[in-house]
């Protein structure tokens, strides 16, 4: 599903839309642990403190896939909007962390 396709907000509407029908919560996981190239930056970072970049990139990359993977759970529902979009991570074993993007996904209709 293309991301442009799905309007996503953090809010519980839609500017100029209505909410015409709820279709369930929506959900994308990532699970994530570092490259080894990632793991030696992050760590050779740590030791002299500040941003540790390599991490970072990590982060980054895993927030965007667990975004693209609910945004395509929302498409397989038929939805144009998701609504409540939240995310969040766990780390559940040493240097792994799962990464869980989810909303709302609802058909928007616009006003007017």
């Amino acid at each position: 599903m293309n991301r442009s396709a799905i309007v996503v907000t953090t809010g519980n509407q839609i500017e100029g839309h209505r909410i015409q029908e709820y279709l369930g919560v929506v959900r994308g996981i990532v699970v994530r642990a570092p490259s080894i190239g990632q793991g030696f930056s992050g760590a050779l970072a740590s030791f002299f403190g500040g941003n540790i970049g390599a991490f970072e990139e990590m982060c980054d990359q895993a927030r965007e896939q667990a975004f693209d993977r609910m945004v395509a759970h929302a498409g397989q529902l038929g939805a144009n909007g998701i609504i409540g979009m939240r995310f969040d991570a766990t780390e559940f074993a040493q240097n792994t962390t799962e990464v869980l993007a989810y909303g709302t996904a609802v058909k928007l209709v616009p006003i007017g």
